[in-house]
């Protein structure tokens, strides 16, 4: 199998299997954002979350990214903050960002919810995606 056919195979993965497995729609970017980024960030993306007053440097308000960028979303700079490229120093080194074994190689270890194998990179790259679009999905009107 190349490596188009694994890639559409897990994006197929990732659409298909949470509706056939229930009428209810799952929300991966969701759930990510909810598992890795409203601690701080708050559910909103409002910069509020319960650690918010704990770190020295003002969290972000993720509904506005677009608004500060004439109004088009950074969706590389979003994405390349969540994979490590760009640093953000209040996540921590590329090494060892804040969620941890979450967006790198070592992800096959962590996520034991999925059984099957599967290319590692293109689950990481899924994840990575649809949490910058739930971001995306987060941005005032």
């Amino acid at each position: 199998m190349n490596r188009t056919t694994k890639l559409l195979s897990m994006v197929a993965a990732f659409i298909l299997v949470p509706s056939v497995a229930s009428a209810q729609q799952i929300n991966i970017g969701q759930l990510e954002y909810e598992s890795n980024c409203a601690v701080c960030h708050g559910v909103s993306g409002k910069g509020d979350g319960p650690l918010a007053g704990m770190i020295t440097e003002m969290v972000s308000d993720l509904t506005t990214l677009a608004e500060n960028n004439d109004g088009v979303f950074p969706f590389n700079a979003v994405y390349e903050t969540i994979d490590g490229r760009r640093m953000v120093t209040a996540h921590g080194t590329r090494d060892m960002p804040a969620w941890g074994y979450e967006y790198n190689d070592k992800a096959v270890d962590y996520y034991t919810d999925y059984r099957a194998p599967y290319d590692v990179e293109s689950f990481i790259r899924g994840r990575v995606l649809a949490l910058t679009t739930y971001i995306y999905e987060l941005q005032a009107d």
